[in-house]
């Protein structure tokens, strides 16, 4: 290796901050033109509507039918306004695309040889760690800015960088007609030097800063239309709804450090060989679930998943990233980071399975039912973090990782080919509308159709190899129910990602006639990463093809060295053959079903699927409750929110009203009576001040000859 570690994220800063001065300088130029503009064609407005210029129809008001749109360009319902000239453009894209394309090469210019000189080796490659510098020293407590690569953060590196890459890339032919493309260009720079910054940290203070960071994108990003209230909406929701688990976070690193005497990852092989202070304050148990909290607020779990769904207010490329290689794969890499740590507390493994169980098959049931194309991948994301979470918890943390993996690749496909489902339909998401694009957008139709089987645990695509790995995992540890339910999980994945294909692609079109004359094919620009994804959801999954197929888990062997070791029961070769028909045969049936039922011709708006309708009405109240996703945020809103804003319109009114600002009146009137009072002894009249004074050097003289 011949260059810095640090500068794999340092590359994607630089972008950030030259992206985002020229869109500020930029951004002022227009202002100010269109200001000059605006007072040319209205002379005799005077000075009173200084700086009240229109801003090109940039901040109307918002449209109620937005929230199941993708609000970009000039015909979305986004901001009307002209897109930037090519050239501008031109330069925005080559920085944004130049700096995380060159952070990717240099990334797998390290990590690329680090795999195969690991894999040679009989126990793996120890890490690299490179300091940049001192950060801070505080007693025998010394935290350096340090980098990391080990066969954990090699592994994010990899997909990260390179899946970051293909989303910037797509990103310049979607946006293109955005005036905020330098900006968002900014962010999506912002947010890659966040994340690389966490995967690449040596410690967990150094890792809190790429978490709040892609926590503070995130807000960016999801809110980037920030003229629509929804946008705005739901920008703050992820951003508070993060606090919360970062409010954990934070708490598990100090018992980190209390527990071991540091925070910096050497603490992974202390808790390994079990040297840790056995008086801390915290227990192992208590620091495992502070970290979960954390994670589970990244991650995206049960309870703390609601923000996710709601980041779809952000443009596609957005949700590609978040969802896909970037934030919420966060807390997952967290758990796998410390399982040395966690395996030393073995209930708080057992939350994490069954809270990741519970989110999986949750976050599922509520896909069933979804008409907005990137909500249903959205609450899909949910569901298969908690796969991984379920992983983690039964101790198969390779197996979890490996999901992560696969994931990033056929989720990345799926987000991004929505996005050009979008376009095709001039903005619209609901499904309901589509129908019968197959044969007007072949290479969308191909790539999501690759990514749909892969998604449904079909072998021998990449999600089979990584999805059966994990319910084979929770059958050989001895934990059956929690197969169970990742079986059931399997099945309801399989049924909703065919209902959107067949629903999108088959039957006949749904939507308006000048709609479907607006129909086409997205540029090279976003085609050519589909297909590159969609590779990579085609035969990423023989990396890690188990023995009982003949192959080596290259995958599994190669992360080894940086995970906890897992003990999971041994189970017979007949046993595992049945394990991986039965995961098939559910995820066959859940396609047969959806096959069956959407797609066919005849279908209308009001009623895609006669059999799903009447499915529908048979289930009485439970459908739509499903449908609502479980009424969860009426019930936050009833049972969180309004509380809260109770409990502060009583403390205004009752506390600050009455007794801050009656303490502080009264002390004010009581200022003013004394000064009232005090006039009348300011008359202006010197006989009166001198015969004062006079009384006054009397009443003393008695009171000393007295005394």
């Amino acid at each position: 290796m011949t260059y810095p570690l640090w500068l794999i994220p340092a590359l994607p800063l630089a972008g950030f901050l030259v992206n985002g001065l020229v869109a500020l300088i930029a951004g002022w130029q227009r202002a100010a033109g269109r200001t000059a503009a605006w007072r040319e064609a209205h002379p005799d407005a005077g000075h009173g509507d200084h700086g009240h210029a229109p801003h090109g129809g940039g901040h109307g008001h918002d449209d109620p039918a937005g929230h199941g749109h993708d609000s970009h360009g000039a015909h979305g319902h986004g901001p009307s306004v002209p897109a930037l000239p090519y050239w501008q453009r031109l330069f925005h894209g080559v920085v944004g695309v130049g700096a995380t394309g060159l952070s990717c090469v240099l990334a797998l210019g390290v990590v690329v040889p680090f795999v195969r000189e690991s894999l040679a080796s009989e126990n793996g490659l120890p890490a690299v760690v490179e300091t940049a510098y001192r950060w801070m020293s505080a007693g025998p407590y010394v935290l350096d800015i340090a980098f990391r690569l080990d066969a954990l953060s090699a592994l994010m590196l990899s997909f990260v960088t390179f899946v970051g890459t293909l989303i910037h890339l797509y990103s310049v032919g979607y946006m293109q007609d955005e005036e905020g493309f330098g900006r968002f260009f900014a962010y999506l720079n912002l947010f890659m030097f966040s994340m690389l910054t966490l995967v690449m940290a040596n410690s967990l203070p150094v890792l809190f800063i790429g978490w709040e960071g892609v926590g503070l994108c995130s807000y960016l990003l999801i809110g980037y239309y920030y003229d629509k209230d929804f946008a705005a909406a739901a920008g703050k929701k992820a951003f508070v709804t993060n606090r919360v688990g970062d409010f954990g976070m934070v708490l598990g690193i100090f018992g980190i450090f209390a527990l071991f005497g540091t925070a910096d990852f050497s603490f992974v092989d202390m808790a390994r060989h079990g040297a840790m202070n056995g008086h801390a304050p915290l227990s192992v148990y208590a620091v495992c679930l502070l970290l979960f909290l954390g994670a589970c607020g990244k991650s995206a779990q049960v309870p703390l998943y609601v923000w996710l769904p709601d980041a779809m207010a952000g443009p596609t490329p957005v949700s590609a990233l978040i969802h896909a290689a970037t934030m919420v794969t966060a807390g997952v890499y967290l758990v796998a980071r410390c399982s040395a740590v966690f395996v030393l507390a073995p209930d708080a493994l057992t939350v994490v399975a069954w809270v990741g169980a519970a989110t999986a098959i949750f976050a599922a049931s509520i896909g069933l039912a979804q008409n907005d194309i990137k909500k249903v991948l959205a609450y899909s994301t949910v569901s298969q973090l908690g796969y991984m979470f379920l992983a983690c918890g039964v101790g198969a943390f390779g197996a979890g990782m490996f999901h992560v993996f696969t994931h990033a690749f056929f989720k990345a496909c799926l987000f991004l080919g929505s996005g050009s489902v979008i376009m095709a339909m001039h903005h619209e998401q609901d499904m309901r509308a589509m129908g019968g694009l197959r044969p007007k957008i072949p290479q969308t139709y191909w790539t999501m159709m690759i990514a749909t089987v892969a998604i449904a645990g079909i072998p021998p695509l990449a999600g089979f190899f990584s999805k059966d790995q994990i319910l084979g995992a929770a059958f050989g540890a001895g934990h059956p129910g929690l197969f169970a339910v990742g079986l059931v999980t399997a099945g309801m994945t399989a049924f909703y990602m065919f209902r959107l294909a067949r629903m999108t692609f088959f039957g006949t079109f749904r939507g308006s006639k000048e709609a479907e004359g607006h129909i086409h094919e997205s540029p090279a620009t976003m085609t050519v990463p589909l297909w590159v994804l969609a590779a990579g959801a085609l035969g990423l999954g023989f990396l890690g093809v188990p023995e009982v197929l003949g192959g080596s888990n290259t995958f599994m062997r190669f992360l080894a060295p940086s995970l906890a070791a897992s003990h999971p029961h041994e189970v017979s070769i007949a046993t595992e053959y049945l394990l991986m028909g039965m995961s098939v045969a559910v995820a066959a049936a859940g396609i047969l079903v959806a096959w069956r039922w959407y797609g066919a011709a005849g279908a209308t708006p009001q009623v895609p699927s006669v059999q799903a309708d009447a499915f529908y009405r048979g289930t009485g109240p439970l459908g739509p409750i499903v449908a609502n996703k479980w009424n969860v945020d009426e019930g936050i809103e009833a049972l969180v929110l309004e509380p809260f804003r109770k409990i502060g319109t009583a403390l205004w009114r009752g506390f600050d009203a009455l007794v801050i600002d009656g303490v502080i009146n009264a002390s004010a009137f009581l200022v003013e009576l004394t000064g009232d009072l005090a006039r009348f002894f300011t008359t202006g009249n010197v006989r009166n001040y001198i015969l004062t004074l006079t009384l006054g050097v009397l009443t003393f003289t008695l009171y000393v000859w007295i005394r």
